[in-house]
């Protein structure tokens, strides 16, 4: 069968039929195409359809395909780029998508305690498990040239040092090591990273300026290694999380770490812990800076700047705005993961009716169209000339500053153009 083909066979062997979207490339193909037949209709189901993807289709026409054909189940086997796709070209289409990881990061499917390195069991629960409905993150950006695109994120988006990383990363070592390639990429970016300034607002609210090296929009709050990046954050909350890191150096790097390895992983797990985090100064630190919200507007003030989604390089960007999609995807997990996500959030729900928080599945009042991310640039506009950023002095003040210095060396008003501090 040739990339992109679909193999579509007779359904009358069972009441309902799954489709296979997968990439070709990753190994581990033959093991699902021989579990899947082996299993499909023990479970009820008929011939499975299997469609690759392609270099020019990662999933999404694939998917389309899929909901065409009237599938139960689409079934998503590569990495989290795959899913992605495959989630894009559902569109809101309520059919259920089970997981079987074959990427380097998995992250999508590590969150929802999808087993990695482990076909059958995943290709099991994809049959057999329970219907969990997940938020979905949708944004436009904004391109150099001036066009805007939108895209789809399940896992999380990165502007700057995070994008370089991973543009950065040794395709040969990704295969070798898996993961690990990600911090070598990174080890080896953070010396010619540069700080770059960005004007953001959550929520259609007050815009705020800042001196980033990152900025990393979530749907979900864990990294491969156990690494805890957002504490607080829900696959399922209705809510985006925001991280910003800020640090000025190699010791700023080193406070960066400490905070996703060890503070959000180890000390906040217990009181004690928690103690000592205030007690060192934890809590003051702002190498790394949290936000939560239902959109998020990111204007980059200056050079345009790297962008990636779910791992996946995508080019640069200039400003973007993303919102949440709340549940508006089904994914097949275990039930104890199913029953575990479910009184979580109904802890959530009741925290967020007592802050007067919307709840997680209102559906969010915004087209992300173009409309909506020239309003964020204006807003953004307004607040470089007005607002300076931390340490910084505002373009406004320098250019009443140089008018008064101008006007008491000549005796006469004089016209000084705003410079921003360096």
């Amino acid at each position: 069968m040739r990339a992109g083909e679909e193999q579509v066979t007779d359904a009358a062997g069972g009441g309902r039929r799954a489709a296979v979207i997968f990439n070709p490339v990753k190994e581990g193909v033959e093991e699902l195409r021989a579990v899947v037949t082996g299993i499909e209709k023990d479970h009820g189901f008929g011939p499975t359809l299997w469609i690759e993807t392609t270099e020019d289709d990662p999933g999404t026409g694939q998917a389309r395909t899929a909901v065409e054909e009237g599938v139960d189940l689409v079934i998503s086997a590569g990495g989290d780029g795959t899913v992605r796709a495959v989630v894009e070209g559902l569109e809101d289409s309520g059919i259920p998508v089970g997981l079987i990881p074959l990427g380097t990061g998995n992250l999508f499917a590590r969150n929802l305690d999808i087993p990695v390195n482990d076909i059958p069991a995943a290709v099991a629960l994809a049959f057999t498990g329970v219907d969990r409905a997940v938020d979905v993150l949708r944004a436009r950006v904004r391109r150099p040239d001036g066009t805007t695109d939108t895209e789809v994120s399940l896992v999380m988006s990165g502007i700057g040092f995070d994008a370089a990383m991973i543009a950065n990363t040794d395709p040969d070592l990704k295969k070798r090591v898996g993961w690990l390639a990600y911090v070598d990429a990174g080890i080896r970016a953070i010396p010619n990273s540069a700080p770059f300034r960005v004007a953001h607002r959550m929520d259609d609210g007050r815009t705020h300026r800042s001196r980033v090296a990152s900025v990393l929009i979530a749907n979900l709050g864990y990294l491969p290694g156990n690494i805890e990046l957002i504490p607080e954050a829900a696959i399922d909350d209705g809510r985006l999380d925001v991280v910003r890191l800020q640090p000025r150096n190699v010791w700023g790097w080193l406070m960066v770490w400490r905070k996703v390895a060890w503070e959000n992983r180890v000390l906040r797990k217990s009181a004690l812990g928690r103690q000592l985090i205030d007690l060192t100064g934890g809590n003051k630190r702002r190498e790394v800076v949290y936000a939560s919200g239902r959109t998020v507007d990111i204007v980059i003030d200056g050079d345009p700047q790297e962008f990636e989604i779910d791992g996946e390089e995508m080019g640069q960007i200039t400003a973007a705005r993303f919102a949440i999609d709340p549940r508006a995807l089904v994914v097949r997990v275990a039930e104890q993961a199913a029953e575990r996500a479910s009184e979580e959030a109904t802890q959530r729900a009741t925290e967020q009716a007592a802050a007067g928080e919307p709840p997680a599945d209102e559906e969010l009042d915004t087209e992300l169209d173009e409309a909506e991310l020239e309003a964020a640039e204006a807003a953004a506009e307004e607040a470089v000339a007005t607002q300076p950023v931390t340490g910084e002095i505002a373009a406004a003040d320098i250019a009443e500053a140089d008018a008064t210095a101008g006007a008491s060396e000549s005796g006469a008003p004089a016209d000084g153009a705003p410079r921003e501090s360096r």
